[in-house]
């Protein structure tokens, strides 16, 4: 059963004499001369993933896998936060005792607004860019977990950061839903004026693990 959205621009490649595979072919024919694949080695690329992201006012924490648990706490003491709601199979082994996580069984947004924030993990990310992306799997949750609270805590593996937005994309094959972040939420629309939290968090923490 084709959406509304498949039979409108069915209508206009008929009305423009476009056929899908034509369409297809033409694309494969783009020149990409850009740069697909980057060059950095890996401590290079975190320096770079970790400079982008402190320019966008994201703290990052860096750990090793078995101290994500501390340094989750150490994230939520310095933000003055007791309690975060977490996807519901989110890795168990990152939650310390000592904290509050509410699985998300798609709870209201009104709840999800006047929590303390969220914890999540993500799919991949991109050192030039500085953005973290999120493919929505166990780990992630749906979008509204990420979009609606006031305060992100991410967990993202060394493994998982790429120097190219081209590497990026290639790591999201098959995701059926990308959320992109840059840092925290904010716009300089309105006046020029730079405004925190107009389209998600608007606090943002990273913690990067770095295995030996």
């Amino acid at each position: 059963m084709k959406s509304a959205k498949d039979e409108i621009f069915a209508s206009i490649r008929e009305a423009a004499g476009i056929s899908p595979v034509g369409r297809i072919e033409e694309y494969s024919a783009i020149a990409r001369a850009y740069h697909q694949r980057g060059g950095l080695d890996l401590d290079a690329r975190l320096s770079l993933f970790t400079e982008r992201l402190i320019d966008y006012d994201a703290v990052v924490y860096r750990c090793a896998e078995a101290e994500v648990p501390a340094t989750v706490v150490n994230a939520l003491t310095e933000r003055g936060k007791r309690s975060l709601v977490i996807p519901p199979n989110l890795r168990r082994d990152w939650l310390p005792a000592e904290m509050q996580f509410v699985p998300d069984a798609d709870l209201p947004y009104p709840e999800l607004d006047a929590s303390e924030g969220s914890l999540t993990g993500c799919t991949a990310a991109i050192a030039m860019t500085g953005s973290i992306l999120l493919g929505h799997g166990p780990n992630e949750g749906r979008r509204a977990l990420t979009l609606i609270p006031d305060y992100h805590l991410c967990v993202v593996y060394s493994g998982q950061v790429v120097e190219t937005v081209p590497e990026g994309i290639r790591q999201m094959s098959g995701c059926a839903t990308i959320t992109t972040i840059s840092g925290p939420s904010a716009t300089a629309d309105i006046e020029m004026t730079r405004i925190k939290g107009v389209h998600g968090p608007r606090s943002f923490d990273v913690i990067l693990v770095v295995n030996p």
